[in-house]
């Protein structure tokens, strides 16, 4: 560890973002053999929760945090490959869901299996009950509550 007294010892914002690099780094270099960045086996992951129904876009990106037009620029490369589609809801035409295709499915378990060491590396250093824990504070941070609050003034 440096000496040096860097901005995200006073900033939250920096000390998550630092943070967030180095984990994204490591992740990736534990998942790289499935050929997925960690970002993109999230996103096939939170996909695959909602099954062959898909899942619209609109709360998945609210979801990441994201606007639809980034999700849209995220997703691109994943349906060029073949490891997503987008279609219309059976209900409401203007609603577009996103599923994983048979291919999909087995990157996303594939890679799976390596997240799953990348994970049990991060508990093994971190601690599995306060690796908990800062997902648990994370989540609350990345709330639209948390936003609410933060934006009010009062």
């Amino acid at each position: 560890m440096s000496d040096i007294d860097g901005v995200w010892r006073h900033c939250t914002n920096s000390a998550i973002r630092r943070a967030a690099r180095q984990l994204g780094q490591l992740y990736d270099d534990v998942i790289a053999p499935s050929g997925l960045k960690g970002t993109q086996f999230s996103l096939l992951s939170q996909i695959a929760l909602a099954g062959k129904a898909g899942t619209p876009l609109k709360p998945l990106a609210e979801g990441l945090v994201m606007d639809l037009s980034a999700l849209g620029h995220t997703l691109k490369p994943l349906e060029r490959d073949g490891l997503l589609e987008l279609f219309s809801d059976e209900n409401d035409r203007r609603v577009k869901r996103v599923r994983l295709t048979p291919p999909g499915l087995a990157k996303q378990a594939e890679a799976l299996a390596l997240w799953r060491d990348a994970q049990a590396r991060f508990d093994a250093v971190f601690g599995a009950e306060r690796s908990s824990e800062i997902r648990d504070l994370l989540d609350v941070v990345s709330s639209p509550d948390f936003a609410k609050a933060f934006r009010s003034k009062s």
